[in-house]
Protein backbone atom coordinates (compact mmCIF):
# COMPACT_ATOMS: atom_id res chain seq x y z
CA UNK A 1 0.00 0.00 0.00
CA UNK A 2 1.65 3.19 -1.21
CA UNK A 3 -0.30 5.28 1.28
CA UNK A 4 1.42 3.45 4.16
CA UNK A 5 4.96 4.21 2.99
CA UNK A 6 6.40 6.95 5.19
CA UNK A 7 9.65 8.86 5.12
CA UNK A 8 11.70 8.12 8.21
CA UNK A 9 13.39 11.51 8.29
CA UNK A 10 16.76 10.51 6.79
CA UNK A 11 18.03 10.32 3.22
CA UNK A 12 19.13 7.10 1.52
CA UNK A 13 21.86 5.53 3.71
CA UNK A 14 21.62 8.65 5.89
CA UNK A 15 22.01 6.24 8.78
CA UNK A 16 25.42 5.10 7.55
CA UNK A 17 25.74 1.36 6.89
CA UNK A 18 28.92 -0.48 7.79
CA UNK A 19 30.31 -2.09 4.65
CA UNK A 20 33.24 -4.47 5.16
CA UNK A 21 33.83 -3.03 8.63
CA UNK A 22 37.01 -3.51 10.62
CA UNK A 23 36.81 -6.64 12.77
CA UNK A 24 38.98 -7.71 15.70
CA UNK A 25 39.48 -10.98 17.55
CA UNK A 26 37.65 -11.77 20.77
CA UNK A 27 40.83 -11.12 22.77
CA UNK A 28 41.18 -7.68 21.21
CA UNK A 29 37.60 -6.59 21.95
CA UNK A 30 38.47 -5.04 25.31
CA UNK A 31 35.68 -2.49 25.02
CA UNK A 32 32.96 -5.13 25.45
CA UNK A 33 31.52 -6.22 28.79
CA UNK A 34 30.38 -9.80 29.33
CA UNK A 35 26.70 -8.82 29.48
CA UNK A 36 26.72 -6.59 26.39
CA UNK A 37 24.19 -7.71 23.78
CA UNK A 38 25.56 -9.01 20.49
CA UNK A 39 24.03 -10.41 17.33
CA UNK A 40 25.88 -13.60 16.49
CA UNK A 41 26.21 -14.76 12.87
CA UNK A 42 27.57 -18.15 11.86
CA UNK A 43 27.74 -18.56 8.08
CA UNK A 44 29.90 -20.98 6.07
CA UNK A 45 31.79 -21.98 9.20
CA UNK A 46 32.65 -18.37 10.05
CA UNK A 47 31.55 -16.82 13.37
CA UNK A 48 31.16 -13.06 13.74
CA UNK A 49 29.55 -10.88 16.39
CA UNK A 50 27.98 -7.47 15.91
CA UNK A 51 27.38 -5.64 19.21
CA UNK A 52 24.03 -3.93 19.50
CA UNK A 53 25.71 -0.84 20.96
CA UNK A 54 27.45 -0.28 17.61
CA UNK A 55 24.97 -1.68 15.12
CA UNK A 56 22.08 0.37 16.49
CA UNK A 57 23.80 3.50 15.17
CA UNK A 58 24.19 2.04 11.67
CA UNK A 59 21.28 -0.40 11.25
CA UNK A 60 22.97 -2.18 8.35
CA UNK A 61 26.17 -4.16 7.96
CA UNK A 62 27.55 -5.88 4.88
CA UNK A 63 30.23 -8.48 5.50
CA UNK A 64 31.96 -11.40 3.84
CA UNK A 65 31.56 -15.00 5.06
CA UNK A 66 33.84 -17.15 2.92
CA UNK A 67 32.31 -16.91 -0.57
CA UNK A 68 29.01 -15.39 0.58
CA UNK A 69 28.27 -11.71 1.00
CA UNK A 70 25.76 -11.19 3.79
CA UNK A 71 23.67 -8.19 4.80
CA UNK A 72 22.82 -7.85 8.47
CA UNK A 73 19.71 -5.66 8.47
CA UNK A 74 18.87 -4.09 11.82
CA UNK A 75 15.47 -2.43 12.07
CA UNK A 76 15.73 -0.72 15.45
CA UNK A 77 12.07 0.34 15.28
CA UNK A 78 10.85 -3.25 14.99
CA UNK A 79 13.58 -4.85 17.09
CA UNK A 80 14.99 -7.30 14.59
CA UNK A 81 18.28 -8.21 12.97
CA UNK A 82 17.90 -10.44 9.92
CA UNK A 83 20.85 -11.86 7.98
CA UNK A 84 20.28 -12.05 4.23
CA UNK A 85 22.38 -13.65 1.52
CA UNK A 86 22.80 -10.87 -1.03
CA UNK A 87 23.14 -13.37 -3.87
CA UNK A 88 20.00 -14.74 -5.52
CA UNK A 89 20.06 -17.15 -8.47
CA UNK A 90 23.35 -15.80 -9.76
CA UNK A 91 22.53 -12.12 -9.25
CA UNK A 92 24.10 -9.95 -6.57
CA UNK A 93 21.86 -7.33 -4.95
CA UNK A 94 23.79 -4.49 -3.34
CA UNK A 95 21.40 -3.40 -0.60
CA UNK A 96 21.14 -0.42 1.70
CA UNK A 97 18.74 1.61 3.84
CA UNK A 98 16.23 3.57 1.76
CA UNK A 99 15.09 6.04 4.42
CA UNK A 100 11.48 4.93 3.95
CA UNK A 101 9.32 2.90 6.32
CA UNK A 102 6.36 0.59 5.93
CA UNK A 103 4.33 -0.09 9.06
CA UNK A 104 7.22 1.14 11.19
CA UNK A 105 9.58 -1.29 9.46
CA UNK A 106 12.49 -0.04 7.39
CA UNK A 107 12.47 -0.55 3.64
CA UNK A 108 15.73 -1.51 1.97
CA UNK A 109 16.76 -0.52 -1.55
CA UNK A 110 19.11 -2.04 -4.11
CA UNK A 111 21.70 0.13 -5.83
CA UNK A 112 21.15 -1.20 -9.37
CA UNK A 113 17.40 -0.62 -9.75
CA UNK A 114 16.44 1.51 -6.72
CA UNK A 115 13.62 -0.94 -5.98
CA UNK A 116 12.31 -0.91 -2.42
CA UNK A 117 12.57 -4.16 -0.45
CA UNK A 118 10.53 -5.44 2.49
CA UNK A 119 12.91 -6.06 5.38
CA UNK A 120 10.95 -8.88 7.00
CA UNK A 121 10.63 -10.94 3.82
CA UNK A 122 13.84 -9.96 2.03
CA UNK A 123 11.88 -9.32 -1.16
CA UNK A 124 11.42 -6.31 -3.46
CA UNK A 125 7.95 -4.79 -3.17
CA UNK A 126 8.12 -1.63 -5.26
CA UNK A 127 10.08 -0.82 -8.40
CA UNK A 128 11.55 -2.78 -11.33
CA UNK A 129 12.29 -5.92 -9.27
CA UNK A 130 8.86 -6.19 -7.63
CA UNK A 131 6.87 -9.23 -8.65
CA UNK A 132 9.92 -11.04 -10.07
CA UNK A 133 9.78 -13.84 -7.48
CA UNK A 134 12.95 -12.71 -5.72
CA UNK A 135 13.28 -13.67 -2.05
CA UNK A 136 16.69 -13.72 -0.42
CA UNK A 137 17.91 -16.69 1.61
CA UNK A 138 18.07 -16.12 5.36
CA UNK A 139 20.71 -17.12 7.89
CA UNK A 140 20.19 -17.49 11.63
CA UNK A 141 20.93 -14.63 13.99
CA UNK A 142 21.51 -15.40 17.67
CA UNK A 143 20.76 -12.53 20.04
CA UNK A 144 22.82 -13.20 23.14
CA UNK A 145 25.47 -11.79 25.46
CA UNK A 146 29.05 -11.23 24.43
CA UNK A 147 30.19 -13.54 27.22
CA UNK A 148 28.05 -16.43 26.01
CA UNK A 149 28.88 -15.97 22.32
CA UNK A 150 32.66 -15.84 22.79
CA UNK A 151 32.55 -18.87 25.10
CA UNK A 152 30.83 -20.90 22.40
CA UNK A 153 32.93 -19.34 19.63
CA UNK A 154 36.37 -18.35 20.98
CA UNK A 155 37.51 -17.92 17.37
CA UNK A 156 34.84 -15.32 16.65
CA UNK A 157 35.60 -11.97 15.10
CA UNK A 158 33.75 -8.93 16.40
CA UNK A 159 33.15 -5.36 15.24
CA UNK A 160 35.89 -2.92 16.11
CA UNK A 161 35.06 0.42 17.69
CA UNK A 162 36.99 1.96 14.80
CA UNK A 163 34.03 2.30 12.46
CA UNK A 164 35.08 5.55 10.82
CA UNK A 165 32.20 7.37 12.52
CA UNK A 166 31.94 9.42 15.70
CA UNK A 167 29.10 7.96 17.74
CA UNK A 168 28.33 7.26 21.40
CA UNK A 169 28.92 3.51 21.31
CA UNK A 170 28.24 2.91 24.99
CA UNK A 171 25.84 0.09 25.82
CA UNK A 172 22.26 1.38 25.72
CA UNK A 173 23.10 4.84 24.38
CA UNK A 174 21.39 4.44 21.00
CA UNK A 175 17.58 4.69 20.89
CA UNK A 176 17.40 4.58 24.69
CA UNK A 177 14.17 6.62 24.81
CA UNK A 178 12.48 4.42 22.20
CA UNK A 179 13.55 1.18 23.84
CA UNK A 180 12.46 2.42 27.28
CA UNK A 181 8.72 2.45 26.55
CA UNK A 182 6.12 0.47 24.64
CA UNK A 183 5.20 3.48 22.50
CA UNK A 184 5.83 3.43 18.75
CA UNK A 185 7.51 6.22 16.79
CA UNK A 186 5.42 5.73 13.63
CA UNK A 187 1.80 4.60 13.15
CA UNK A 188 0.78 1.04 12.26
CA UNK A 189 -2.70 -0.04 11.11
CA UNK A 190 -3.02 -3.19 13.23
CA UNK A 191 -2.72 -3.90 16.94
CA UNK A 192 -3.02 -6.99 19.12
CA UNK A 193 -3.54 -7.16 22.87
CA UNK A 194 -2.05 -10.64 23.15
CA UNK A 195 1.35 -9.10 23.87
CA UNK A 196 2.78 -5.62 24.35
CA UNK A 197 3.96 -3.86 21.18
CA UNK A 198 7.65 -4.36 21.93
CA UNK A 199 7.48 -7.78 23.53
CA UNK A 200 10.01 -9.89 21.65
CA UNK A 201 9.03 -12.99 19.74
CA UNK A 202 11.20 -15.61 18.06
CA UNK A 203 10.53 -16.39 14.41
CA UNK A 204 11.52 -19.67 12.73
CA UNK A 205 12.11 -19.21 9.02
CA UNK A 206 11.48 -22.81 8.00
CA UNK A 207 10.47 -23.72 4.46
CA UNK A 208 6.97 -22.43 3.67
CA UNK A 209 6.81 -20.58 7.01
CA UNK A 210 4.72 -17.87 5.32
CA UNK A 211 1.92 -20.40 4.85
CA UNK A 212 1.83 -21.06 8.59
CA UNK A 213 3.61 -18.18 10.34
CA UNK A 214 4.45 -18.80 13.99
CA UNK A 215 5.73 -16.40 16.65
CA UNK A 216 7.06 -17.65 20.00
CA UNK A 217 7.15 -15.33 23.00
CA UNK A 218 10.67 -14.73 24.26
CA UNK A 219 9.53 -14.85 27.88
CA UNK A 220 7.70 -18.12 27.34
CA UNK A 221 10.56 -19.78 25.50
CA UNK A 222 13.17 -18.65 28.00
CA UNK A 223 11.11 -20.06 30.88
CA UNK A 224 10.58 -23.41 29.10
CA UNK A 225 14.07 -23.89 27.68
CA UNK A 226 12.73 -26.36 25.11
CA UNK A 227 9.80 -26.26 22.72
CA UNK A 228 8.59 -28.61 19.99
CA UNK A 229 5.98 -27.54 17.49
CA UNK A 230 4.97 -27.87 13.85
CA UNK A 231 5.24 -25.25 11.13
CA UNK A 232 3.51 -25.91 7.81
CA UNK A 233 3.53 -29.66 8.45
CA UNK A 234 7.16 -29.92 9.57
CA UNK A 235 8.32 -30.75 13.10
CA UNK A 236 10.75 -28.30 14.70
CA UNK A 237 12.48 -27.99 18.06
CA UNK A 238 13.69 -24.76 19.67
CA UNK A 239 16.19 -24.59 22.51
CA UNK A 240 16.93 -21.62 24.74
CA UNK A 241 19.92 -20.82 26.91
CA UNK A 242 19.50 -19.00 30.21
CA UNK A 243 20.47 -15.77 28.45
CA UNK A 244 17.64 -16.19 25.96
CA UNK A 245 19.72 -17.27 22.98
CA UNK A 246 17.40 -19.30 20.78
CA UNK A 247 18.26 -21.89 18.14
CA UNK A 248 15.77 -23.83 16.03
CA UNK A 249 16.31 -27.20 14.34
CA UNK A 250 14.38 -29.73 12.35
CA UNK A 251 13.13 -32.45 14.70
CA UNK A 252 11.79 -35.02 12.22
CA UNK A 253 10.27 -37.96 14.06
CA UNK A 254 12.37 -37.41 17.21
CA UNK A 255 10.59 -36.44 20.41
CA UNK A 256 12.77 -34.32 22.67
CA UNK A 257 12.39 -34.38 26.42
CA UNK A 258 14.68 -31.77 27.99
CA UNK A 259 17.39 -29.18 27.48
CA UNK A 260 19.20 -28.51 30.74
CA UNK A 261 22.69 -27.20 31.47
CA UNK A 262 23.51 -27.34 27.79
CA UNK A 263 22.46 -30.98 27.35
CA UNK A 264 19.67 -31.87 24.91
CA UNK A 265 17.99 -35.24 25.44
CA UNK A 266 15.26 -37.01 23.54
CA UNK A 267 12.45 -39.19 24.91
CA UNK A 268 14.71 -42.26 24.78
CA UNK A 269 17.36 -40.49 26.86
CA UNK A 270 19.78 -40.12 23.96
CA UNK A 271 21.97 -37.04 24.22
CA UNK A 272 22.26 -34.74 21.22
CA UNK A 273 25.28 -32.55 20.61
CA UNK A 274 24.58 -28.97 19.57
CA UNK A 275 26.27 -26.89 16.91
CA UNK A 276 25.32 -23.80 14.94
CA UNK A 277 24.64 -25.96 11.89
CA UNK A 278 22.89 -29.02 13.33
CA UNK A 279 22.16 -31.22 16.32
CA UNK A 280 23.53 -34.76 16.16
CA UNK A 281 24.12 -37.95 18.12
CA UNK A 282 27.27 -39.99 18.54
CA UNK A 283 25.84 -42.73 16.32
CA UNK A 284 25.41 -40.44 13.32
CA UNK A 285 21.87 -39.08 13.53
CA UNK A 286 21.68 -35.44 12.42
CA UNK A 287 18.99 -32.75 12.30
CA UNK A 288 19.70 -29.49 10.52
CA UNK A 289 19.47 -25.93 11.83
CA UNK A 290 16.62 -23.69 10.75
CA UNK A 291 17.04 -19.93 10.30
CA UNK A 292 15.53 -17.79 13.03
CA UNK A 293 15.56 -14.29 14.49
CA UNK A 294 13.92 -12.03 17.06
CA UNK A 295 11.39 -9.27 16.31
CA UNK A 296 8.95 -7.06 18.20
CA UNK A 297 5.43 -8.46 18.34
CA UNK A 298 3.79 -5.41 16.73
CA UNK A 299 6.05 -5.62 13.67
CA UNK A 300 5.49 -9.31 13.07
CA UNK A 301 1.74 -9.00 13.66
CA UNK A 302 1.49 -6.15 11.16
CA UNK A 303 3.19 -8.30 8.53
CA UNK A 304 1.44 -11.57 9.40
CA UNK A 305 -1.78 -10.81 11.31
CA UNK A 306 -2.88 -14.43 10.96
CA UNK A 307 0.21 -15.68 12.78
CA UNK A 308 -0.01 -18.33 15.48
CA UNK A 309 1.37 -17.04 18.77
CA UNK A 310 2.87 -19.41 21.30
CA UNK A 311 3.05 -17.56 24.60
CA UNK A 312 1.45 -19.56 27.40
Amino acid sequence: RLDEILWGGVVQDGIPPLRDPKMVSANEANYLEEDNVVFGFYVNGVAKAYPRRILAWHEFVVDQFADRRVAGVYCTLCGTVIAYDMHHEGDYHDLGTSGFLYRSNKLMYDVATQSLWNTIDGAPVLGPLAGKGIELDVYSVVTTTWGEWKTIHPETMVLSLETGYDRDYREGAAYQDYFATDALMFPVPLSSDKLQNKDEVFIIRSEKFQEDPVAISRKYLTSKGLLQTRISGSNVVVISTENGAFRAYESGDVSFRSFKRGKLKDAEDNEWMISEEAIYTSDGKKLNRLPGHMIYWFAWYNRYPGTRLIHE
